[in-house]
């Protein structure tokens, strides 16, 4: 009966932790969202339009900056070839001025990021 029981909630638990795995991987694209939201002003429509685009491209991008086998520049080239994928989505969806602030926020990020890797 013991055993049972504490299968019973060990079990519970791992479902418990499964259920919750999907919504952790999102985080990361969530917390993007977020910040690119405020810094375009995006309207609701806009948020839900571009979430699924950044969550697909997060994991490849992420990828990308793991990769040890890539030099600098190439990481940077496959970024920015990852970014040019999602451009046609992202300029669909913004506004002409929201597109031009979203196109400098990726160009100071690659900035930032070589920056951090010099110093």
């Amino acid at each position: 009966m013991k055993k049972s029981i504490g299968l019973i909630a060990a079990a519970l638990c791992c479902g418990t932790l499964m259920l919750q795995a999907p919504s952790s991987y999102a985080q990361p694209a969530a917390s993007k969202l977020q910040a690119i939201s405020q810094q375009l002003n995006l309207t609701p429509q806009q948020k839900a339009k571009i979430l699924p685009i950044l969550a697909d491209e997060g994991p490849k991008v992420q990828a990308i900056k793991n990769d040890n086998s890539l030099s600098k520049m190439q990481k940077i080239q496959q970024i920015r070839a990852v970014h040019r994928q999602t451009d046609p989505q992202m300029k669909a969806i913004l506004s002409p001025e929201q597109y031009q602030k979203l196109q400098a926020i990726r160009q100071q990020t690659i900035k930032d990021a070589i920056q951090t890797r010099r110093v």
